[in-house]
């Protein structure tokens, strides 16, 4: 039976779909207590903060035996829509991540089931979702699942967060980034079936395994080669963010200065989830998409503020940030 919220919509513009984590950060040997992380945590805390008219779901597992449904309150507050949440009798997914000199240790220490495509309420099917986010952590997102999503819904655009789909996890639950052939097999046929649809986010180390190449401008090009008009986006921390398409100027962004930085989890979530959502509110010209962008580079300077998924801030915020134009050079 789904955890339910206790306010549920009747049209959803944004869904995401991943595993809920259980994250348990150590910052400079200081551990802290456990908070709910993962993708669809921060996609779609960070989206409600920005946009309270926002209609959004959630499509994960949440495995009982070692989850603290407290954790929720906050999603359920915020009248997200869990009716896509499964609970299961299992442990669920959770990471150690070990943050030292601006380097990221992490560590799976348990795992939950792959996600089914049966256990997606019929309600997503009746109301389809603008916008599909597929934001795994740990490949529990398949090719057939991905198939199935884009037959469901066939005029959604899609989100990729790059992560999940290509890291690598070993017997003992070290995470690391090896360039698999597997891996890459597995996401370019991903990327191939949905094609035009296709909005790609990677972090530079994730976009680096992805495409063979060193060089940031030559990651970005490497792009071209899938022959199709989707956007891929590569985040750079401090040196900002590149969004290419095919037949367009390559885009660069800055990143913008945070007051200061406590944690550096989830940025790249948040310049997704926000990057997503204005681009279904525009008129997807490139120069529009240029303009989103420093939106979404704005927004996830904010989340590193705070601890865990606390450093949200509201469209009017950031905007002013955008107009400062205060850069990290």
């Amino acid at each position: 039976m789904a955890i339910l919220s206790k306010n549920v919509t009747q049209n959803i513009n944004i869904c995401f779909f991943g595993h809920f984590a259980i994250d348990s950060i150590v910052r400079f040997k200081q551990r802290r207590k456990p908070s709910l992380g993962g993708s669809v945590t921060f996609g779609s805390l960070s989206l409600k903060k920005y946009e309270k008219s926002a209609e959004i779901g959630i499509i994960s597992n949440i495995g009982t035996l070692n989850f603290d449904k407290s954790l929720l309150k906050r999603i359920r507050q915020n009248a997200i829509d869990l009716r896509g949440v499964i609970p299961l009798e299992v442990a669920n997914t959770n990471f150690l991540l070990d943050y030292s000199n601006h380097t990221r240790i992490l560590t799976l220490k348990s795992r939950s089931p792959n996600l089914k495509f049966e256990d997606i309420p019929d309600f997503y099917f009746e109301n389809p979702p603008q916008i599909v986010v597929l934001a795994p952590l740990c490949n529990e997102i398949s090719y057939t699942y991905v198939s199935k999503i884009l037959n469901a819904f066939p005029k959604a655009y899609i989100g990729i967060d790059l992560q999940g789909f290509i890291r690598h996890i070993d017997n003992s639950g070290n995470v690391s980034y090896i360039r698999e052939n597997s891996t890459i097999s597995n996401i370019t046929r991903i990327i191939e079936l949905i094609g035009d649809r296709l909005i790609l986010k990677g972090s530079e180390i994730e976009m680096k395994i992805l495409s063979n190449e060193e060089d940031p401008e030559k990651i970005m090009n490497s792009c071209r080669d899938f022959n199709n008009n989707a956007i891929y986006i590569m985040t750079m921390g401090e040196a900002g963010s590149m969004v290419m398409k095919c037949g367009e100027d390559l885009i660069k962004v800055p990143a913008y200065k945070p007051r200061r930085v406590v944690d550096e989890t989830g940025p790249g979530d948040v310049y997704l989830a926000i990057f997503l959502y204005e681009l279904i509110n525009s008129d997807m010209s490139w120069s529009k998409i240029e303009e989103i962008a420093h939106i979404a580079s704005a927004a996830a300077s904010f989340l590193v503020e705070e601890k865990g998924p606390d450093g949200f801030e509201t469209k009017r915020k950031i905007m002013k940030r955008v107009r400062s134009k205060k850069y990290i050079l």
